[in-house]
């Protein structure tokens, strides 16, 4: 009798491993999860506690145009910073200088960190234009986003300060998301929130009239402050740093992923 069994076919991968299946519209949440799990990851075996991020346009550069004053301030703000907080340094670090990982102001920020021999974290997002990873970013904290709540999530969640620099569209978008879980408590922790460059600040926003027509309460005025050389940002940062974030470190990595119930109410409620 002739052998009716059937040749055997090619294998198919495991849904892990098929490409295809992990581009398409079926996996979407695979790759949300994937860019909380792999920065997570990351930040666990590189012993980051928590941030201080630094917002600012990708389109000012280092001596070129009248705003290139800011390149440097932010340079000399965040090498201040990362010298400050090598002191707390155990089995954590502490306050390390997070950006956007771009150009212009990201690039000083992470540029200033590295000046100080500290470690450094870019959070990049692929945009058609702009965008790309600056060269001063720690290699192993350097981070590529599709999505963009997932990349803010970031931001916010290891946060213990935030330096606004001036910025356009994406900025402005960054900073109101940080006040505005400031505003509502959603953000179950007490943040030093700086615009750098109260010209430029105040006339790109009137926060005053804001509060004339009942948009935000006189009070929220106080979740931010503004500030104008990087000697001047340093010192508003300390007392928030040391009052709000300091405490024994117990653990050798950051708990990460608690409820606003728990013991440590550091994160996002």
């Amino acid at each position: 009798m002739a052998d009716t069994k059937a040749p055997h076919g090619e294998r198919h991968p495991v849904a892990y491993s098929n490409e295809k299946f992990l581009s398409s519209p079926d996996a979407r949440a695979l790759r949300i999860l994937a860019e909380f799990l792999e920065p997570l990851a990351h930040f666990r075996h590189q012993k980051i506690r928590d941030t201080v991020v630094f917002f600012g346009s990708a389109r000012i550069h280092e001596n070129e145009g009248p705003l290139a004053k800011y390149y440097d301030d932010a340079r000399t703000l965040a090498r201040l910073l990362t010298e400050w907080a090598d002191q707390f340094t155990n089995n954590t670090h502490r306050f390390v200088v997070c950006s956007g990982g771009g150009p212009g102001i990201m690039e000083a920020a992470n540029r200033g960190a590295m000046d100080a021999g500290g470690k450094t974290v870019g959070l990049n997002i692929g945009l058609p234009f702009e965008q790309y990873p600056n060269p001063y970013i720690t290699p192993e904290l350097s981070f590529e986003f599709h999505y963009f709540f997932m990349r803010k999530f970031w931001f916010a969640y290891l946060a213990k300060a935030l330096v606004v620099f001036p910025g356009g569209f994406g900025t402005l978008d960054e900073m109101m998301e940080i006040l505005t879980l400031t505003q509502t408590r959603k953000l179950s922790k007490r943040m030093t929130i700086l615009l750098y460059g109260s010209e430029y600040w105040k006339e790109i926003i009137n926060f005053g009239a804001l509060v004339k027509y009942g948009m935000i309460a006189e009070e929220d005025l106080k979740l931010f402050q503004f500030v104008d050389d990087p000697a001047e940002a340093f010192e508003a940062l300390k007392p928030g740093l040391t009052e709000y974030a300091l405490r024994p470190d117990t653990q050798e990595i950051p708990a990460f992923a608690r409820s606003v119930n728990s013991a440590q109410p550091d994160g996002l409620a």
